[in-house]
């Protein structure tokens, strides 16, 4: 029988208790820090976009950040938060100065949420305002304030300071991941010209917009079909060029400074614009694949109270913001042509290169579309939703809420796909089971996705085959056993995405699963060790011998217990590209002919296992 439904039913929860009850709506997913869009960084973000605020205001034009240990401060030098109003902009929701378009124009921060959800989120969080030679500091723990100080003499240069700490409460056993962290800094100073950030003593500083931001991130897509197109007009920026070796698409999105990873409006604008002007001044129908594969692109935009799909503001929403007198749309695909066109026409030479490159795209399509469409009538075949793939309820390309949990592992093996399978969330959690190892395709063409049955239904369940706009899941986890054979099907793995879905990986959406190595209990209390570390510090809780069990396989793991891997709890791996990393160099390294050098590399990084066991009782 359901419960009375009556007038005490109804509750009214304060800020804070809403916050952390819903901290989803807020910062989009918690996660442990191993993803880019974990809560985590979204916390750093929120608090860093006020101080990019005050610089766009021309007001500051450094912004100094550490974090030590699991501390956050930021400490820019605008004009510092009115002393009367510190608490308020740091506790009422609905209060901030953003509301006022004439102080705060075409600024990321609208809502007046930001600085309330790291607020709520943090077991420590401290606001120092300094403001013509007085200081304002407030200091709370999630959400609840703590000390109000009364206003002092200051001899401090005017601005804010913020630190903080996430609340491990909320998102557990975390960590901070400094790539992603410089790579969120390194945005901010390609979208803001002039300003300097300092990060644990490293400067990240830019003087040519998106132009430099290509440059950086260009490095492991192999030389460029052509120099970097880099044009600047009035609120619009963007820069691209070709790789020659790359598939695929490749974007760097923004609004106001917002990193849109998920694009939106702006993006596929600036898409339909680039098809449009090319094929307009070849005076060919091309198809529009064929135009942008290989396409490393860059769009920043400026929009005066933009809408975004939620308050992470990582996908621009309407298309029917007015931007210059006209949509969004139509602005950005005024300036592209014109700019674009007029480029190509002084350019010949790239104008050259680039028709030869659809071209090359163009025969390329052609000789793959017998290929593919045998492909498609295999997969039918294969009963891919029955057999291949558990597939998840909720989808990354879906609008629902829960997308960016969405996650699909990859694993080898009936025992080990059939623990996964029985313990996972039918929800969000998909399994995709490799029969044996799969082909090694270093230096193949993309033919090999569609003739090798492994990797066509692979790229089928995830449906990457036109780039990632329709990828269905947001976390795509190789969970392999933890020996000499897993590791070689996880490089195997790992070969297949930077061979021919290296967006995929740059796009932060490739991770390892972490298993644990041991399972230490008695009695009365178990614990899962994923290190020999982790195994020594275990055994310090136990007043006895307990028994330590050495798990060699996934299949060793009963579902009882793998829902515990894979749960709030899961911890992930990132694959990570380092900015100096050569795609081509890595792989020819790892996946390549066999030489000395991988010879000495392996026999230095072999763990002997009688070390790992050394004085355990295993089970």
């Amino acid at each position: 029988m359901s419960e009375k439904y009556t007038e005490d039913t109804i509750r009214s929860l304060e800020w804070r208790e809403h916050i952390r009850m819903r901290p989803g709506m807020y910062i989009g997913k918690l996660g442990d820090g191993a993803s880019q869009d974990d809560g985590i960084y979204v916390l750093i973000k929120e608090i860093i976009d006020n101080s990019v605020d005050e610089y766009v205001m021309e007001y500051g034009k450094t912004i100094d950040i550490t974090i030590l240990d699991k501390k956050v401060t930021i400490r820019d030098y605008g004009r510092g938060i009115p002393l009367g109003k510190v608490n308020d902009c740091v506790s009422k929701i609905n209060t901030g100065a953003k509301y006022d378009s004439k102080v705060f124009k075409k600024a990321v921060g609208l809502n007046g949420v930001g600085s309330k959800a790291v607020n709520a989120l943090c077991s420590y969080f401290v606001t120092q305002s300094v403001r013509d030679s007085k200081t304002k500091i407030v200091e709370y723990n999630r959400g609840n304030l703590v000390n109000d100080y009364p206003e002092q003499e200051s001899e401090e240069k005017d601005g804010t300071i913020v630190s903080f700490i996430p609340d491990n409460e909320i998102f557990g056993h975390y960590h901070f991941i400094s790539e992603y962290v410089e790579r969120l800094l390194w945005n901010y100073v390609f979208l803001n010209n002039g300003l300097t950030i300092k990060f644990n003593g490293e400067r990240f500083h830019a003087k040519n917009g998106l132009r430099d931001l290509l440059e950086r991130n260009i490095n492991g897509n192999g030389p460029t079909l052509y120099p970097i197109i880099h044009i600047n007009e009035g609120d619009l920026e963007f820069a691209f060029t070709h790789s020659t070796k790359q598939y695929g698409e490749e974007y760097y999105s923004f609004v106001n400074g917002q990193h849109t990873t998920h694009g939106g409006t702006h993006q596929a604008a600036f898409r339909e614009a680039i098809v449009k002007t090319i094929r307009e001044f070849y005076n060919k129908d091309f198809e529009a694949g064929d135009v942008r594969t290989s396409i490393l692109a860059a769009i920043s935009i400026k929009v005066q109270e933009p809408i975004f799909e939620s308050q992470t503001k990582t996908k621009l929403g309407s298309q029917h913001i007015e931007q210059g007198g006209m949509t969004v749309r139509n602005y950005i695909n005024d300036i592209v042509k014109r700019n674009l066109d007029n480029y190509l026409h002084k350019n010949p030479e790239t104008a050259d290169a680039l028709y030869h490159k659809i071209l090359q795209s163009q025969r390329e399509r052609k000789e793959l579309a017998g290929i593919k469409k045998l492909a498609r009538e295999s997969v039918k075949k294969a009963s891919l939703h029955n057999k291949k793939l558990r597939d998840c309820k909720i989808h990354y390309n879906s609008n629902h809420e829960k997308r960016l949990d969405t996650t699909l592992f990859i694993t080898e093996g009936d025992s080990a796909s059939g623990s996964i399978t029985k313990s996972r969330d039918v929800s969000t959690q998909s399994v995709f089971s490799l029969k044996g190892k799969p082909l090694n395709c270093y230096g193949l063409s993309k033919k090999i996705v569609y003739q090798n049955e492994e990797f066509n239904l692979l790229q089928a369940a995830l449906n990457i085959d036109d780039g990632l706009d329709n990828l269905r899941y947001n976390n795509i986890v190789i969970a392999t056993d933890a020996d000499v054979d897993g590791m070689h099907i996880r490089l195997l793995l790992m070969t297949f995405f930077l061979q021919f879905y290296p967006d995929l990986v740059k796009a932060g959406h490739l991770y390892i699963l972490q298993t644990p190595l041991f399972r230490v209990r008695d009695k009365k209390k178990t614990f899962y060790c994923y290190s020999e570390e982790e195994k020594k510090d275990s055994l310090k809780k136990f007043k006895g011998k307990p028994e330590i069990t050495r798990f060699k396989g996934l299949g060793e793991i009963s579902p009882d217990e793998f829902k515990h891997f894979i749960g709030a709890s899961i911890r992930l791996d990132p694959v990570l590209l380092q900015r100096k990393s050569s795609i081509k160099e890595i792989m020819s390294f790892y996946m390549g002919k066999n030489t000395p050098e991988r010879q000495t590399f392996i026999i230095d990084n072999l763990r002997v296992e009688e070390d790992v066991v050394e004085g355990a009782k295993v089970a």
